[in-house]
């Protein structure tokens, strides 16, 4: 995934590639996955369904497959100011980490203690290293991360939730990202009009960005709360990132109940 992100800063790729790409890079770690393809069906519909476990086999590969794609590819459209990109690596990973030592605290079950372990392995280098570079590039920045970092993120995120066993999770911690993929389509798939970078307005004499018609969640937070700097923004954006993952902790408290 870096050297994917460094051709596709170099060269440019075009979109259709872009999705292609992460694809294969994907299959390795579907292969390496040895874990459960069975979710637990909710209280209220075992009377209905008549099983408390279903068995979704090669179809819950295929989401996982997907969602390996789409967390090397949000982290890439949700950025474009200093900071944001490894602002919110930040968040999610520290997010991972508390879920990871929370559930081996709650789990009696030694497998599922190791897949969390082994999660935790990975996600601490990941933050530590991400900790350090947003040190150079929070505003006004002196390092320029790029798809090779985004890219590189993203899959990380991505395989530490696929091999911990709880994709699931991983995919509610990424609630803004999937947001702002949303918002995004009708760019992204060309049904209006898209610039490579969809960046706000800057203006040179005040120090503030506007937000321009472009959609996504950098530009529409600007019209939403108002002109403000680049920090500012970038605040602005983590602090619904941190929300949206403490919401995740929440449903999966208030949902608990439903399962077991």
């Amino acid at each position: 995934m870096l050297f994917l992100g460094f051709v596709d800063d170099v060269l440019d790729i075009p979109w259709r590639v872009k999705l292609f790409l992460p694809s294969i890079a994907a299959l390795p770690l579907l292969m390496a996955y040895a874990g459960h393809t069975t979710i637990l069906i909710p209280k209220p519909l075992h009377s209905y369904l008549g099983i408390t476990v279903l068995d979704l086999g090669w179809i819950y590969k295929i989401y996982m497959f997907l969602l390996a794609v789409f967390c090397t590819n949000s982290i890439n459209i949700h950025a474009g100011i200093n900071g944001l990109e490894v602002g919110q690596t930040i968040v999610i990973s520290s997010a991972i980490l508390i879920h990871n030592i929370m559930q081996i605290g709650l789990s009696s079950e030694d497998d599922y203690k190791q897949a969390h372990a082994f999660s935790i392995y990975l996600i601490q280098p990941l933050i530590g290293a991400s900790l350090g570079l947003l040190a150079y590039n929070w505003y006004p920045s002196s390092v320029f991360v790029g798809d090779t970092f985004t890219y590189f993120a993203g899959m990380a995120l991505a395989v530490v939730g696929i091999l911990g066993h709880f994709s699931e999770t991983l995919l509610l911690f990424f609630l803004p990202q999937v947001l702002n993929f949303l918002y995004s389509c009708p760019q992204l798939f060309k049904l209006v009009p898209c610039p490579r970078h969809r960046l706000p307005s800057y203006d040179p004499q005040t120090g503030l960005l506007t937000g321009s018609k472009d959609m996504n969640l950098v530009n529409l937070f600007l019209r939403l709360f108002g002109r403000c700097s680049e920090a500012s923004l970038c605040v602005k954006l983590l602090a619904f990132q941190a929300l949206a993952c403490a919401f995740c902790f929440g449903l999966r408290s208030v949902m608990a109940g439903w399962y077991k």
